[in-house]
Formats: structure tokens, C-alpha cells, sequence
């Protein structure tokens, strides 16, 4: 059995940075997201690991709210878990 991981990159604007980002944590099969600037410097890395849900994602929201303010556009880089 092997532990590969597929990454997935999206182009986003702020506005629409919040709202991709919970989706992405919806989907439930993301392992990491990292959020990266126009120059692809990491603005932020998120790792999701099993059972981090509700209330233990408000800081991470509430920061990926205030990037989203301050960025016209960004990458959101996902790490996803690999199929079995």
C-alpha cells in the first residue's frame, strides 16, 4: 500500500477565497491547503487532519478572512488524500 498524495492547484480571486476554502474542508478528503500569493510565496499552509471540524476551524476561517481582504488574487494549493 502507498501513501501518495495529489495536489491540485486553483486560481482565485479574494473575494471568492473564504468560500473555496470551506468547501474544500466540506469535501472532507484534503489532507493540506496552502494558500499562496500572485508570486507563489505561502501565504498560509492549513493541515486538516481527521476530526478537526466545527469550532476548531473558526480561527482558520477567521484567518483566511483577513488574507482574503488584503489579496486581489491567490493559489489555493491542495493536498489530497490518495484513492485507495
Amino acid at each position: 500500500m502507498t501513501d501518495k498524495a495529489r495536489t491540485e492547484e486553483f486560481k482565485v480571486n479574494g473575494e471568492d477565497l473564504l468560500k473555496r476554502v470551506k468547501a474544500l474542508i466540506r469535501e472532507g478528503n484534503i489532507r493540506r491547503i496552502t494558500i499562496k500569493d500572485k508570486e507563489s510565496k505561502t501565504i498560509i499552509e492549513i493541515p486538516l487532519t481527521i476530526g478537526v471540524v466545527g469550532v476548531l476551524l473558526l480561527p482558520v476561517f477567521a484567518a483566511v478572512g483577513a488574507i482574503a481582504a488584503l489579496v486581489t488574487e491567490c493559489t489555493i494549493a491542495i493536498e489530497r488524500e490518495a484513492s485507495k
